[in-house]
């Protein structure tokens, strides 16, 4: 998937006229793209487009126009796109109530290395998390993390073979899983191998 540049980007004017429309699609282009791993954890399968939506948010609220400063919006984002050979997922760590959430990422810590994906009932493929800085410190892991999931030959070809994907967290204080993913997840993701 080609990484985005500076001539993909509206401008400021532009992309507020194009916003509510814009919006819409990536919103929706996400709901198929989500997978909750239980009641509070979600993963968010990450791509150009909804990186593309990221970074004119950013711009549009930080009023961002130099461009200088939009290529260190660009350097920061652009890792999140699949590269062909992996899938790139935030993980969401989620409890409404400020105090449950505080004790959760404190059992929670290291939870970010406990997350995987199965193809075809293949071996878990752990995500490489948090590559860009460390989101976990020794009294509590953070409520978001970036992960990389790096597929093996194999397992992208029984993925194109019609092989099935199922995901989860295999930590000590959550244990949960995914059996199959929805299969517009599924050829969602097949299409971020291209």
């Amino acid at each position: 998937m080609h990484k985005l540049t500076l001539d993909d980007l509206f401008p400021l004017e532009t992309y507020a006229r194009l916003r509510p429309e814009f919006r819409e699609r990536v919103i929706e282009h996400k709901a198929h793209r989500r997978l909750p791993l239980g009641e509070h954890v979600t993963l968010s399968f990450e791509d150009r487009l909804t990186m593309h939506y990221q970074i004119q948010e950013m711009l549009r609220a930080e009023r961002i126009f130099e461009p200088d400063d939009i290529r260190a919006e660009l350097e920061t984002y652009n890792p999140l796109i699949p590269d062909g050979t992996n899938w790139k997922a935030t993980l969401l760590i989620e409890y409404p109530d400020e105090e449950e959430r505080r004790t959760a990422l404190g059992r929670l810590r290291g939870v970010e290395d406990r997350v995987w994906v199965s193809i075809g009932g293949q071996a878990p493929i752990y995500g490489i998390a948090d590559e860009d800085l460390e989101r976990s410190n020794e009294t509590k892991t953070s409520a978001v993390h970036f992960l990389r999931f790096e597929l093996p030959v194999a397992a992208v070809q029984a993925l194109r073979a019609g092989a099935g994907v199922s995901a989860g967290v295999d930590h000590p204080e959550l244990d949960v899983r995914a059996a199959s993913l929805p299969e517009m997840l599924r050829e969602s993701l097949i299409a971020d191998l291209a």
